[in-house]
Order: structure tokens, then sequence, then C-alpha cells
């Protein structure tokens, strides 16, 4: 097995400082996720009572209802959506007020169900639906706290008006039932369906951001070395050749230095874009830690990563960048086709290492190792 390449002094990645804190979340992150909450509640109630009304509609028309009826049933259909959300929205705790608000909605609809006589049909669905709607804003926990009021209302109106008992479901009220039976779970659905699909987004971003150097936009540590241990491992099954280049900055420190942590940045961008460069479909960029860098080669040899190594160093010494017009940056580099004598990722790494500071002791910048230069130390 052969292995190395010039490179600068290695200098080992410091870990991430466990006692720094990550960036706070802004300080109405909080209120406006419950926020979002009260108005996605709000439009299923605003179409929920809405249809729930024309169930009820239907009963009190068939019942010959006096006019103080129709009136509450419009200020709970229309004034109750708009005067919840308002409640809500400027509440402290706009969940905790929403979750109240619901709790009136059960116990309005408690009262409806005593007031068209337990009509079978619109009954049902008006207690599915607050069910369902509970279920959907605060799981069964919720579903069982508003329980008590629907039925404590229930009770106390069925009572009011000497316990009247219709059960029979005429054609109109069941037509008038058919909008909510159909468009109200459908819209639960649609909202359900969006929140899940906001949360598959929010995790695949996560997963990205688990994966990525912040800076750089390369595969960060840890990512890397999953994918050289994977690597690693499909090389043993196959035989299949697998290199890896190691490279370093050279005098990176001294840049910062002169011209600031900004113009550093600036060029481990500028060193980041080059590996993006200089890889093929299957390579895998890394950023593996401070100013070093690691380039995995899948079913390349010693020699194509030399090759490799060799572009990557003339693309490197090529960068200009816009902070600092006179700022050139070279790296030095190390490579290690992987063992066919079933190293693991550590010791494949070490002998990159080892071969990087060969390549600094002969100097550092755009040089590459002759074939006499691969001494029996570096083979493998």
């Amino acid at each position: 097995m052969r292995s190395e390449f010039p490179v600068p002094v290695l200098s080992r990645p410091h870990p991430a400082n466990p006692n720094r804190a990550s960036a706070a979340q802004p300080a109405g992150a909080g209120r406006a996720r419950e926020v979002a909450f009260v108005r996605r509640v709000h439009r299923l109630r605003v179409l929920g009572l809405a249809l729930g009304a024309l169930c009820v509609a239907s009963v009190l028309w068939l019942q010959g209802s006096a006019w103080p009826w129709w009136v509450l049933l419009a200020c709970n259909s229309v004034v109750w959506p708009q005067v919840s959300r308002r409640l809500a929205e400027r509440s402290e705790s706009p969940r905790a007020a929403e979750e109240r608000n619901l709790m009136v909605d059960s116990a309005l609809g408690g009262m409806w169900i005593a007031v068209i006589q337990f009509n079978l049909l619109p009954s049902v669905l008006l207690l599915t639906m607050l069910a369902v709607d509970k279920i959907s804003a605060g799981g069964p926990k919720l579903l069982w706290r508003t329980l008590p009021w629907l039925l404590v209302t229930c009770a106390f109106m069925s009572a009011m008006l000497q316990f009247p008992v219709a059960l029979h479901t005429p054609m109109p009220v069941l037509l008038a039932c058919v909008p909510l039976l159909v468009a109200y779970p459908l819209s639960i659905c649609s909202v359900n369906w969006e929140l899940a699909s906001r949360v598959v987004h929010q995790n695949r971003r996560l997963d990205e951001v688990g994966r990525t150097d912040e800076l750089t936009g390369l595969a960060n540590r840890r990512h890397g070395l999953a994918v050289a241990e994977a690597e690693l491992l499909r090389a043993r099954e196959t035989g299949r050749a697998v290199s890896m280049i190691l490279l370093d900055i050279d005098h990176f420190k001294r840049i910062n230095d002169l011209h600031g942590h900004h113009a550093g940045d600036d060029v481990l961008r500028g060193v980041a874009q080059a590996l993006r460069g200089s890889r093929s479909g299957s390579d895998t960029p890394v950023r593996y830690g401070g100013d070093e860098f690691i380039l995995i080669l899948p079913e390349t040899g010693f020699d194509g990563a030399q090759e490799t190594a060799t572009r990557l160093q003339a693309q490197v010494s090529a960068l200009t960048f816009e902070r600092v017009p006179g700022l050139r940056c070279t790296v030095s580099v190390g490579a290690a086709q992987v063992s066919p004598r079933a190293e693991d990722v550590d010791a494949w790494i070490q002998r990159a290492d080892l071969a990087l500071y060969a390549a600094k002791a002969r100097g550092r910048g755009p040089q590459v190792p002759q074939e006499q230069d691969r001494g029996p130390a570096m083979a493998a």
C-alpha cells in the first residue's frame, strides 16, 4: 500500500468548546409558534362552525325555533371565531388561551346538541368533529379535559328545555350535514399534512446541518469519518482501491494574524471551493478541523490520489481573495491508499497524516513526492 504527499505541519483540530452556548433563539420565537398555532385553529374553527351552523340551522328550521336561537347561532358561528382569535393572540400565553377557547367550543357544542334535541346525525357529527378538533390540537389529553364541559352544558341545556329528544333525522337535515361530514375532515387532513410536511423539511434540514460544516459547506468531521468508515468496509469486501488525501493550509495562523479572521475564513472557503472543484461525483470533501481538510476518493489508487492532489494544489495556489487582493495561499498534502490489512479509519488517517508531515519536511507549498519518495515506512 502506498501513501504520502507534501503537506504542512498538522495542527490537530481543536474540539468544539462544550461550554460555548449555542445561539439563543429569538425572544419571540416561542410566542410566534404559539400564535401560528392559534391561527391554524382559527382557520379550522371558522370552517367548522360555519358548516356546523348549517346542520344546526336545518334542525332549528324544522322545529320552527324562535329568533333568539338564530341570533345565538349567528353569534356562535360568525362572531365567536373572531373574538376567540383576538383573545388568544393578545394573551401572554396564546396556546393556553387557545386551549381555553377550545373548551368554550366544546361547551357551546354540547349546548347545541341539547337545543336540536339530540337529532341523531347532526348530534353525532358535532360530537365527533369536536373530538377530532381536540385530538388534532392537543391529543387525547386535551379531549378528556374538554369533554366534561360538553357533557355538563349539554345536560344543563337539556334540563332547561325539559329534556326534549327527537332522534329522527329527516332528509333535509341529512343533506345539510353532508358538507360538514365531507369538507371538515378533509380540511383537518390538509392542515395535518401541511404540519407533517413542515416537520419532514425541518428534519431534513437538521440532518443536513448535522452533516455539514457551517463555514465551508463541506461535510463535517463526524460525517466525513462515517463516510471513511463505509468506504473502508466496502474496500475490505470488494478489494477495490480507496484513497484519502489529507491537506493543511500553509501558515494559516500567519494569515489570520496579518489579515484578520475574516480573511482566514475567506481562505477556508476558497480551499473548500477548490476541493469541490477537484472531486469527481463519488468523492467526499470534508472539513476535518481547523485548517485541515480530507478528500475521500473511492475507486482511486495512490497514483490517482497523487494526480488529484497535484491538481488541487495548483487550484489553491491560483485562488484570489477580494477582501485581501494580494493574498495567496498554498496547501501541503499527504495521501494514503486504504490498506488491505484490515486497518481502521484512525490508522488510515494516521498514515495520511505521516505523509503530510513528510511533505512538510520537504518544504511547504505545491510540491508532490516522486516515486522514490515512497519509502517502506509508507508502504502497506
